[in-house]
């Protein structure tokens, strides 16, 4: 499996703004905002999967899961990692890449291609509203908790 990385100039604040935040919290925004951005990728892809038995189409996803073998092929490289494509049926990598009796019919390496710049810009767009969102609703939980300790005593 091939890897790539892109590098996205300007992270440097909205990473110090997640430092901030409880590491679950943390988490949880990019969570959110990785499968959100994912979406466009995973809609083209399934829109160019050609439609055969077995559902290849339908098994497109934006989420955290791997298969038992997808799992022992990747090493964890970051605290919060999303995957996107169909699902662990050896349909999709023959479809995708082909073999000796099938030509291949790519259709996630084009979807990824030709999204990737909008979900880039929209991964810095979402996650800078998510963290202010995030900060202030951890603000209100903090202002509800001391009011809550103070009518108490």
């Amino acid at each position: 499996m091939a890897r790539q990385s892109h590098k996205i100039e300007g992270l440097a604040e909205l990473d110090a703004a997640l430092t901030e935040l409880p590491k679950a919290t943390a988490r949880n925004v990019l969570l959110r905002v990785l499968k959100k951005q994912g979406a466009p990728i995973r809609d083209t892809g399934e829109s160019l999967a050609p439609r055969l038995e077995g559902g290849l189409k339908q098994s497109y996803t934006v989420g955290t899961k791997l298969s038992r073998r997808q799992k022992s092929k990747l090493k964890k490289e970051s605290m919060v990692e999303v995957y996107i494509g169909p699902g662990p049926h050896a349909k999709g990598v023959q479809t995708e890449f082909g073999n000796a009796h099938q030509a291949a019919q790519p259709h996630l390496r084009p979807a990824f291609d030709g999204n990737m710049d909008k979900v880039l810009s929209g991964i810095t767009g979402d996650l800078g509203d998510e963290i202010e969102k995030t900060r202030a609703r951890v603000a209100k939980k903090a202002e509800r908790l001391a009011a809550k300790i103070a009518a108490g005593k």
